[in-house]
């Protein structure tokens, strides 16, 4: 036989019922329990304060309903919180909503599943590879550095918010933004950082929704402090999952939280999302992230060895810098590949595997960057060994030869003059300096020695260009 205080409740809760949603119903009001009915004041058992919070925020209404319909007008509502030492809050308004610290106790279990996030301390998906240590500055992407940096100082408190980094896949977006949130990590660790796709993003939406639980899912979203979302153009067509982004992305940003999304073009050349949504995306900075040039990409090639504590001969690097011009993703498979046929089929790492393990990766592959297929021909032109042109030997034929490959891998290369020099015998960047004024000077004065310049010069183009 039921209590006094169950049947009150039990009245309340057939009027709930019938205005909200079976899963919330189940997951909000079927764990509560009647405790106590006096002086028209019912007591109700919830599981903890985040859950009471909850109710007050979400439920009020439904609530006040209910006690007024079952107790009439002087009806009151109380809580026993379980986990708080059964504390009683007593509401008959509602009461002040919680902060976001709050709700960040180990002790707040989050109440509601969404896929990929089982717990309240948000797990920020960032790979801990990424850091700003690791992230090569150059003229392609310095704003959008720059604009991380600032951020990562200053999550929300700065004028690029949100930040939208654009560019062409495999230029280094995802390891900008995840540098950013590391950063904000290693700076502030309370803070609630989340970095996802919007593949998966809208994979949760889809979930919740399957669960009548989008309210769930904003409100959780609603804490978190620093928001990661990458390739934000996947968005485009799908208007659910669109008018439930906009509602968090006007609330985190009205709280002052940080945005990050990175897109493959600008917002102004995003086809298929809202207006109001590319709007908002307009109201921080925008950074572009290009194609870095051959030194960029030279100095990217250098620490993404220097990680993994590998060696390959210069002119190996030289080759794959200049033939990998757009997608670092690409130079970081072709680097692994080159050890992995290194290690595993016991090959020397030189200019032809590299050239092999290249086509794999770009349909056009250029012949004429490699310093030592300049030394070669050069070499055979001049019936010298190769192996002369790296001596100290300052045999006439020899140091022309060696002054001419220079001239020539500076024209046909993008070798910096560094680079250039190391592949003579370790030579600096003053000696290639004089060995390009030397051939020009002796071109100005010997017809002779021109028309072999010019011989060599279409023998490369012949011989070396796709």
């Amino acid at each position: 036989m039921l209590t006094d205080h169950e049947v009150k409740w039990a009245q309340c809760i057939d009027i709930i019922k019938i205005n909200i949603n079976p899963q919330s119903f189940k997951t909000w009001f079927e764990p509560i329990k009647a405790v106590k009915f006096d002086n028209n004041i019912l007591t109700i058992q919830v599981p903890n304060k985040f859950f009471y919070e909850w109710l007050e925020e979400h439920y009020i209404t439904q609530l006040k309903q209910a006690l007024n319909v079952v107790l009439g007008s002087k009806g009151r509502l109380e809580y026993k919180i379980v986990v708080d030492n059964h504390r009683k809050l007593t509401s008959s308004i509602p009461q002040k909503k919680g902060s976001a610290e709050t709700f960040s106790g180990n002790n707040i279990r989050n109440p509601f599943v969404i896929p990929g996030i089982k717990k309240f301390r948000v797990d920020s998906n960032l790979n801990p590879k990424y850091s700003f240590d690791a992230y090569i500055e150059g003229d392609c992407n310095k704003l959008a550095r720059s604009a991380g940096l600032a951020i990562s100082k200053k999550p929300g408190g700065t004028a690029f918010n949100p930040l939208v980094i654009y560019g062409n896949v495999g230029l280094g977006k995802t390891h900008l933004v995840q540098a950013i949130g590391n950063e904000i990590l290693n700076r502030m660790p309370s803070k609630n950082v989340l970095y996802i796709t919007t593949e998966r993003f809208t994979t949760q939406i889809i979930q919740a929704i399957k669960d009548a639980s989008i309210n769930d899912f904003i409100n959780y979203y609603q804490h978190i402090d620093t928001l990661i979302v990458d390739d934000i153009q996947f968005l485009a067509n799908k208007t659910k999952t669109q008018e439930i982004f906009f509602n968090i992305f006007n609330q985190l940003h009205q709280n002052g939280k940080q945005i990050i999304l990175t897109s493959d073009k600008p917002p102004k050349d995003l086809q298929g999302l809202e207006s109001r949504l590319i709007n908002r995306f307009k109201w921080g900075l925008s950074a572009d992230i290009s194609e870095p040039d051959f030194e960029t990409r030279y100095a990217i090639l250098e620490e993404k060895l220097k990680q993994d504590d590998l060696k390959i001969p210069q002119d190996v690097k030289d080759y794959i810098c200049f033939n990998i011009k757009d997608n670092i993703r690409e130079l970081e498979g072709v680097i692994i590949t080159l050890i992995a046929q290194a290690t595993l089929n016991s090959k020397t790492i030189d200019v032809s595997l590299a050239q092999e393990v290249i086509k794999q990766f770009v349909t056009n592959v250029n012949k004429e960057i490699s310093v030592n297929n300049i030394k070669q021909l050069v070499a055979d032109h001049f019936e010298v060994p190769i192996e002369k042109l790296h001596s100290k030997t300052r045999k006439r034929s020899v140091v022309i030869a060696r002054q001419l490959s220079m001239y020539l891998a500076k024209n046909y290369t993008n070798s910096s003059l560094k680079s250039i020099g190391s592949n003579f015998g370790g030579r600096d960047h003053s000696t290639v300096i004089y060995s390009l004024k030397a051939v020009k000077d002796l071109m100005d004065t010997d017809s002779l020695f021109k028309d072999t310049v010019s011989l060599l010069e279409k023998k490369v183009q012949m011989s070396f260009k796709a």
